[in-house]
This record gives C-alpha cells, sequence and structure tokens, in this order.
C-alpha cells in the first residue's frame, strides 16, 4: 500500500507521528483545512502551503451536487482542479445528508434525500457514495455513515452505529472493486454516540472486518458536552489499535484540538477558522476575539503578537477592524488566514511538544492562559 503511519514520539496517549500518503508526508498531531466546494474559503492553495498545511479536506455531497464529481473527474480530479499537491481526504457526506432533517428518509439500502441547491430528489447508497469519491480522487476517503445527534439515547445510537456497520463492509466491497490497487485509503468511522460500550462494540467491528489504514472517529461535537466528547475519547483510544492514524471528524477549536491530541487523536478537521473569520471572531493565545467591538478602532497592536501570520505580522486590529467594518473583503480573508494559520500552528506546537517530552505541562499552560486571559469573547 502507499499509506503508513510511522510513530516518532509518544506521551502518554499522544503521538507525533507521520502518516505517508500517496501525495505526501502528513506530520501528526495535524490540523486539516477545510475546503468543502474545493477551496479554503477566502484562501489559495499557496496561501495554505505557506502556512504549512499538509493535508485539506473536501466534501464528497457538496462536490457531488456542485459542479458533479463526474466534472471534478474529467478535469483530472481534485488535486489538478484545485491546483493543490499535497494529500487531500473526502468526507462522505453521512453528516450533511442527515442534518437535512424533513428533506431525507433512511433506508437500509441507503437515504433519499432533497438538494438544499435546487430541491432535486437525490439517492445515496454506499456503493454510490464510494463512486463518487472514486471519480473525486482523493487520497483518504470516509465511508457513507448514520450520523445522530450528539445526545441521542441508546436505543438511536445503536441503530446508527450497527447501520454503519453494515454499510461499512458494503463500502469496502465497492472500494475493492473500485480500486483494487489501494490508491485511495478508506477510513471506516467510529459511531455510537455518548455510549461507552456502543463505541467500543463499533470499534471491535471495525477492526474485525479489516485492516484498515486508519480510522475515523465521528458523531461528536453535535451537541453533547465537551466532557462526554473527551470521554469518548478516552474509551476510543483503547478501543483501537495504536498502530494507526485516528482522525476526530468535524471538531477543531483550539481548546478541542489540544484536549484531543492528549486523548491520542492525530488528525482533525473543522470549518470553524474560515466561519469564524467571516463573522469577525479571531482565535489568540488569550482566547477568542471579536474585531467588531469599539475599542480596537485606535489599537495599533496585531491580533495575536505571538503569532507570525500574515496578518498579524503586518496589520494592526485598528486596520483590521476597519475592513471588516467597512465590509471589504481583504478583511474576511485576513481573518480566515489568521485562524486557520493558529490551528495549524498550535498542532505542530503540540507535535513538538510531545517530542520535547512536556505535553503535559505545555497544554496546562496553553489551556489556562487561553481559559483565563479572555475577556473579549467573540
Amino acid at each position: 500500500m502507499s499509506f503508513s503511519f510511522d510513530i516518532v514520539s509518544t506521551a502518554g496517549a499522544a503521538r507525533a507521528g507521520v502518516f505517508s500518503t500517496p501525495h505526501g508526508p502528513v506530520e501528526t498531531p495535524a490540523f486539516m483545512p477545510v475546503g468543502t466546494l474545493a477551496t479554503v474559503k477566502a484562501l489559495d492553495p499557496e496561501d495554505l502551503v505557506r502556512m504549512g498545511a499538509s493535508m485539506i479536506l473536501s466534501n464528497a455531497y457538496h462536490l457531488h451536487l456542485r459542479p458533479g464529481d463526474d466534472v471534478v473527474r474529467e478535469m483530472g480530479g481534485l488535486h489538478s482542479f484545485m491546483q493543490w499537491d499535497g494529500p487531500i481526504l473526502t468526507d462522505s457526506g453521512g453528516f450533511q445528508v442527515f442534518s437535512l432533517e424533513g428533506l431525507r428518509t433512511i433506508q437500509e439500502e441507503g437515504v433519499e434525500f432533497q438538494s438544499h441547491i435546487d430541491g432535486s430528489r437525490r439517492f445515496f447508497t454506499p456503493e454510490s457514495v464510494m463512486q463518487i469519491e472514486r471519480n473525486l480522487g482523493a487520497d483518504v476517503i470516509m465511508q457513507f455513515d448514520h450520523v445522530i445527534p450528539g445526545q441521542s439515547d441508546e436505543a438511536t445510537a445503536r441503530d446508527a452505529s450497527e447501520r454503519s456497520i453494515r454499510w461499512l463492509a458494503r463500502c469496502l466491497a465497492e472500494v475493492e472493486r473500485l480500486d483494487p490497487k489501494n490508491h485511495q485509503a478508506l477510513f471506516p468511522i467510529v459511531q455510537g454516540g455518548i455510549h461507552a460500550h456502543l463505541r467500543r462494540e463499533a470499534a471491535e467491528a471495525a477492526r474485525s472486518m479489516h485492516d484498515w489504514p486508519g480510522f475515523g472517529i465521528g458523531g461528536l461535537s453535535v451537541g453533547e458536552n465537551k466532557d462526554a466528547m473527551y470521554e469518548m475519547l478516552e474509551v476510543v483510544d483503547d478501543a483501537l489499535p495504536k498502530t494507526h492514524p485516528r482522525y476526530l471528524m468535524g471538531v477543531g477549536f483550539p481548546d478541542d484540538l489540544i484536549e484531543g491530541i492528549r486523548r491520542g487523536v492525530d488528525l482533525f478537521d473543522c470549518v470553524a477558522p474560515t466561519r469564524m473569520g467571516r463573522n469577525g471572531a479571531v482565535f489568540t493565545r488569550d482566547g477568542r476575539l471579536n474585531i467588531k467591538r469599539t475599542e480596537f478602532r485606535t489599537d495599533p497592536n496585531p491580533l495575536d503578537p505571538d503569532c507570525d501570520c500574515a496578518a498579524c505580522t503586518r496589520f494592526s486590529r485598528a486596520y483590521l477592524r476597519h475592513l471588516f467594518v467597512s465590509d471589504e473583503i481583504l478583511g474576511l480573508r485576513l481573518l480566515s488566514l489568521h485562524n486557520v494559520h493558529f490551528l495549524l500552528s498550535l498542532a505542530r506546537s503540540a507535535r513538538q511538544s510531545i517530542q520535547d517530552g512536556d505535553l503535559e505541562q505545555w497544554s496546562r499552560d496553553w489551556l489556562a492562559r487561553y481559559h483565563t486571559t479572555s475577556t473579549l469573547i467573540a
């Protein structure tokens, strides 16, 4: 296979590793910027390279609807289409489909749903989603799974988790038919809600099915409280092999990233940095800052004095506030750039602290400052 995972150093459950893919290595822990529609909003691929991004994420559901996965395939696949030379992961669209409450019908065969764009009827099956992800051509592809709200009861969580396992077997069979030479790495997704025994059962079922190149952890940060999420990460850490990369899906706020790394997570993604940036919210080491606040009108300081991104090294808070309140596109771009850079840098710092042997002290100090000095919550 063209995929491998080598662990360089450990600190408790945390690992510093290298995930090797056909489009290059990914030093972990790593944050993956989200390019849902084959673009990380407001950012050029060269911006991402300069910030040190190694792997990005796109979404099968959205690209199937626009421009069409057949169009992406005709244009040479995602890497060529969006001019990104590094590794790409595609989410199967399970979360998007199941979030269409009232617009979708779940069957054992698959899910019928209405496009949020034009209302057209579509039908996703594990097999059709694998074909979509094959057309897109990402390095890592995710299984089609059944996603439920975070606080779902045990019966609902069991139903969704067991269906996800059945669909996983169908995804695997279809990938082996479409891609017998393993050009793409299929990750299963461990579901189970906030029920520890269901998480363990799902992990065991997935492990017994195949020697996967890595594992996804899904159904978290979807309504449950943070303590429940962290508890499930500890459960999954014990249930999954230590030798394979773990990807925590859709989670990437700074404190969650650190807590996830401490619990054995290697890969993260989240739309928060660009979404928040477009709304004036900024990550700093002293918590979240709302650039729209009046006190920044004449503030000569950078967003974060410890940050070396292009926004912080060149522009003041006063200028960035001016851009934002004036509806200048540059303001949205620079805030998005800073937030993505912030999470990429945070993951690199965590990796270095694992290698230096001081992760626990580093994470305690970082989180204490982040939580206690913030007075300007966005």
